[in-house]
């Protein structure tokens, strides 16, 4: 499929996708910083950092093809929305750190919205 044919909710979906990895390769990026200062946590920093830049590499991926109009982009982006949810009911409640969890629940449910569109729904169905 032509570029130009690309719904306007899959390709603002795909940039806000490639935010969120920006995010996580720089909180990655920033906990590595950390671990090298040989600051300590309740988990091993070097671990934490490599999960969140590894996630945000995938997200990055994730992102820019949907932004291209890759059909097959659709559905891990739809699916890390869901797990990055699980990870702001956390923020919000267990973590008793609303100020992060509710918005970030707030971002990653418009990147759902706008994936579920008619006009996003429609496009993933005509994927051949």
């Amino acid at each position: 499929m032509m570029t130009a044919d690309v719904p306007r909710p899959v390709r603002v979906a795909g940039l806000l996708v490639v935010l969120q990895g920006m995010a996580g390769l720089a909180s990655g990026g920033w906990l590595l910083v950390v671990a090298v200062r040989g600051s300590t946590g309740p988990v091993p920093i070097g671990a934490t950092a490599a999960w969140l830049s590894g996630f945000g590499v995938i997200l990055l991926a994730v992102g820019v093809n949907l932004v291209r109009g890759r059909h097959g982009a659709r559905t891990p982006a739809v699916v890390a929305q869901l797990l990055l949810l699980g990870a702001c009911w956390y923020a919000t409640g267990p973590s008793s750190q609303p100020v992060y969890g509710i918005p970030a629940a707030a971002y990653c449910v418009a990147i759902l919205v706008l994936l579920f569109r008619a006009s996003a729904r429609t496009w993933a169905a005509d994927a051949h």
